[in-house]
């Protein structure tokens, strides 16, 4: 399976979502379709989780890395992932919806919250390497 998700950073802490079927944080992330490229996939992705009235530039989509990982969902999918980092600010209010249960813009002061495999093994030590986040 392949898989898109998008570093959003602002004031130095990642965009997370949590999805009403699972009990783990993640990204705003989502499958390939068929005939879709990992930008158009992102692209697509982002206006479906982040809510109508969020806003965003989709020339500001700056592809990070790809790897292979094991799907948080049953622990035993494997998914290739493509990872994208936004180079720009959204505009807007973030809305819940159908999918998406709540936001949250995370840091590692953020301990008591379940993370998908995707940000414990990737993601966020990436981040921290990188200085995106505290």
């Amino acid at each position: 399976m392949e898989v898109v998700g998008t570093l959003y950073i602002k004031d130095n802490k990642l965009l997370l979502n949590k999805p009403r079927k699972r009990p783990t944080y993640q990204l705003v992330a989502g499958k390939i379709e068929l005939n879709e490229t990992p930008l158009e996939a992102i692209i697509r992705e982002s206006h479906e989780e982040l809510g109508k009235s969020v806003t965003f530039n989709e020339s500001s989509f700056e592809f990070i890395m790809d790897f292979n990982e094991i799907a948080s969902s049953d622990n035993k999918t494997e998914i290739h992932y493509y990872l994208f980092k936004y180079n720009g600010m959204l505009d807007g209010t973030l809305e819940t919806s159908e999918e998406i249960e709540s936001f949250l813009w995370y840091d590692t002061s953020c301990s008591d919250i379940l993370l998908s495999n995707t940000l414990n093994h990737v993601v966020i030590p990436y981040c921290l390497k990188h200085k995106l986040i505290k």
